[in-house]
């Protein structure tokens, strides 16, 4: 080595990253308050709806049911078929724009409340806690050895998940079979589909309210990872104020709090978390916004003669700007949100027009090609016809049938046609005109189909009559 050469440091090994994080199970401390009033109403009201509307009987059928093998869907007093899979279409559209609507306005308030992985695992995890215990008691008893205790405990739970999400399933499958069908079939009656359908969602409804739980809202829910582009600074969304809580730390009696902020890092906001989070590090995606951090934090505030809000719903503008409630509200009603609002009630508005002026008969006109055109004995011109009607309503309807459109066609044979309530026919008809009522060629003519019971139940249907 020469002189005045300085020996370098050995480099560092680099140190090991791992991008697998274990899991840790979370144990959700039961909290009361209101927001969690409202999640719990929330739970009830659409499992009410869930469970309760494939026993609805609507003209002696079931009020909800998307019949697949007859390719009909029910909706209570209207009937779909695949034609109208312009309403499904709306139906996303809207459900697309009230997502949006909600989310730029208060962020997750879906997943927090009505969504099935938080609405469902508040149920297994009520269930646990009634069994189990509290959070302290379930600890212990997951530390412990296998006792008998633990195994019964263990096993009740368990027999419970099973068969509540087994009803689940079966309820799920009642809204494409009807429920008689299926009840009249159990145990051992049910198609392979309905058998599988069955078991298949209430696998899923067990393992994931059961055991994936926040795992689920963290790493399996795309919202979770793309909501952060809905959200702007005037979001409402569950924040920690910083300013008023920091310092943390615990009170002492007869010490000097003066120092601290009101905070006393107490823990409860993160024990009460069903994904774990703490809310005092800022705002993170995997909050689902339900507010169990803030019914937790306000009695603590009490205790300390401190007031509400060291966690509460407010935006982040609103929480640099300190601003008030009124201009929180403003700010609130910014131009997208009534953009949101304005486009989602033109939407709604008009699919409520086209469901109340939509005529109940769906007809189909399809010349048969096997005949071009034919000369009958009369010396006049027909085509020949395939006429598909579908009666939308579940009423047996009388039609009658008539076209016009060239001087003097008409059908061959008159008569009316009768098709059932809620069914589908399909027959043939033969057009005649005089041979020199049109040009040669494509002539368009129309067909007329009335019903006799309603005269708004009317149809008028284009069609091409071919002379030689």
């Amino acid at each position: 080595m020469k002189s005045g050469d300085e020996k370098k440091p050995e480099a560092k090994p680099a140190a090991e990253v791992s991008f697998y994080e274990k899991h840790r199970k979370i144990y959700v401390r039961d909290v009361q308050g209101w927001w969690t009033t409202w999640r719990w109403v929330f739970v009830w009201l659409t499992q009410i709806i869930f469970y309760l509307t494939p026993w609805l009987v609507w003209n002696d059928r079931q009020a909800v049911l998307f019949h697949l093998v007859e390719r009909k869907f029910y909706l209570f007093g209207l009937v779909l078929w695949p034609q109208d899979v312009f309403y499904l279409a709306v139906l996303l559209i809207v459900s697309a724009y009230a997502l949006f609507l909600f989310t730029a306005i208060a962020g997750r308030l879906f997943c927090g409340y009505a969504c099935p992985q938080t609405v469902y695992s508040e149920i297994f995890m009520w269930i646990e806690s009634r069994i189990e215990g509290d959070r302290s008691a379930r600890m212990k008893l997951d530390k412990g050895p296998m006792t008998a205790r633990k195994f019964r405990l263990k096993a009740i739970k368990h027999l419970l998940w099973v068969a509540l999400s087994l009803w689940t399933g079966f309820t799920l499958v009642a809204y494409f079979t009807p429920m008689q069908e299926l009840l009249a079939a159990l145990p051992f009656g049910l198609s392979g589909w309905e058998m599988f359908w069955t078991l298949f969602y209430a696998g899923f409804c067990y393992m994931q309210a059961g055991f994936l739980r926040e795992q689920v809202c963290k790493y399996m829910c795309p919202y979770a990872r793309f909501q952060g582009v809905m959200f702007d600074p005037d979001t409402l969304v569950i924040t920690y104020d910083p300013e008023r809580g920091e310092p943390r730390g615990a009170r002492k009696k007869d010490g000097d709090a003066s120092a601290l902020g009101d905070c006393v890092d107490c823990g409860l906001c993160v024990a009460v978390c069903p994904t774990g989070i703490d809310i005092r590090k800022g705002i993170q995606y995997e909050c689902i916004g339900c507010g169990a951090c803030i019914d937790a934090c306000d009695p603590v505030m009490d205790k300390i003669g401190k007031p509400h809000g060291l966690i509460r719903y407010t935006t982040e503008n609103a929480l640099e700007k300190k601003f008030g409630a009124s201009e929180v509200v403003s700010h609130i009603l910014r131009p997208r949100i009534l953009l949101y609002t304005v486009i989602l009630v033109l939407i709604c508005i008009a699919t409520a027009w086209s469901l109340a002026t939509r005529v109940p008969l769906m007809v189909d006109v399809i010349r048969d090609r096997s005949t071009l055109s034919r000369e009958a004995d009369d010396g006049s011109i027909e085509n020949v016809y395939n006429l598909k009607f579908m009666n939308t309503t579940e009423q047996a309807q009388r039609y009658r049938i008539t076209v016009d459109g060239l001087s003097g066609v008409h059908l061959a044979e008159e008569r009316l046609l009768e098709v059932g309530s809620a069914e589908n026919l399909e027959f043939t008809v033969v057009v005649r005109v005089p041979p020199e009522s049109g040009k040669s060629g494509a002539n368009t003519i129309y067909f007329n189909i009335q019903a006799e019971s309603d005269e708004k139940i009317a149809v008028r249907e284009k069609a091409s009559f071919l002379m030689p």
